[in-house]
């Protein structure tokens, strides 16, 4: 909506590079289920009908299926997918793309190595050789796609880029706040959802309100003390209060797909990937993948203690 409503600044079609796979949608002269390819559904319906059904998606965004021609020619790219899929993105991605892009992450997670955290965002800048800014906060997809009001905020160290991204996503109920703090900014949004995990394993136990209060206090109180010992006095303290922090980890932990998905996990003692086919059509948990190189890591560096 915001590339229409500002022709000025943005080219008014948004070309959405979808993994092309599959789906049943509608039924042959038979009543047999129909197969079609998952782009010819969402540019033909405007309705992603696999990850986001029963929303309609405006006309001018259009699904590609092949990524150079996706990518070919533009400036400014959104990258909204599990972040262990970016290698391959990264080559068709900087062939085509236009003079002086920028990008912005809204992947919520990270990598581990035994030196520590390594952030998607410096993945991105690495891979791509662009600015990179990121955006968080407390907007959960489905909420988001029915105009549920809510905020969000966006990490950029470059003032300029920054009030252009703030063009892109800020309208009267998706409200976007913009600081300079990239890494806070980051950090929140990945580690938000392990906490979110132990949320999940509370309900599942039948522990009420009071346990998930402590749960949430605790977790952004080790948020603050791994930005403190992985990255020192760089994280501002008041990013922990915007979206992106104390307001994203309570609409996470009540709400989000890693709470959801951990209280099925304790309740049907089914493996992670069954939940996540069960319950998110096959989607990946940013939480499980990333609590498990947390621990690697923390065990590296002898701190497990440090974060109970």
């Amino acid at each position: 909506k915001n590339a229409l409503a500002h022709s000025d600044v943005f080219h008014p079609t948004v070309n959405m590079w979808v993994y092309e796979e599959e789906v049943e949608f509608g039924v042959d002269a038979d009543g047999n289920p129909q197969k079609r390819k998952l782009t010819e559904v969402i540019n033909q319906e405007h309705e992603n009908i696999k990850y986001l059904k029963g929303i309609k998606l405006p006309e001018n965004v259009v699904a590609v299926p092949d990524l150079e021609k996706a990518a070919e020619g533009h400036t400014m790219f959104i990258f909204v997918l599990p972040h262990q899929f970016l290698g391959r993105l990264y080559a068709p991605i900087k062939k085509v793309m236009g003079p002086n892009a920028k990008a912005i992450s809204l992947i919520k997670g990270f990598d581990f190595d035994d030196k520590g955290p390594a952030l998607v965002s410096t993945m991105l800048r690495e891979g791509l050789g662009v600015n990179i800014s990121v955006l968080m906060g407390a907007n959960v997809a489905n909420e988001v796609a029915q105009d549920h009001f809510c905020e969000a905020t966006i990490g950029c160290d470059d003032p300029a880029f920054g009030a252009l991204w703030k063009k892109v996503f800020h309208a009267p109920l998706f409200q976007i706040r913009v600081v300079t703090d990239c890494v806070g900014v980051e950090i929140c949004g990945a580690l938000k959802n392990v906490v979110a995990l132990g949320a999940g394993f509370s309900d599942a136990i039948g522990y009420g309100g009071n346990t998930k209060a402590a749960i949430i206090r605790i977790g952004l109180q080790e948020i603050i003390r791994f930005t403190s010992e992985f990255y020192g006095d760089s994280v501002q303290s008041s990013t922990f209060l915007e979206s992106c922090g104390l307001a994203d980890m309570i609409t996470t932990c009540f709400g989000g797909r890693n709470v959801k998905c951990a209280e099925a996990f304790v309740r049907l003692g089914q493996t992670w990937e069954e939940v996540e086919q069960s319950l998110l059509g096959g989607q990946k948990l940013a939480g499980t993948p990333c609590c498990k190189e947390l621990l690697r890591v923390l065990r590296a560096r002898g701190l497990v203690d440090k974060f109970p």
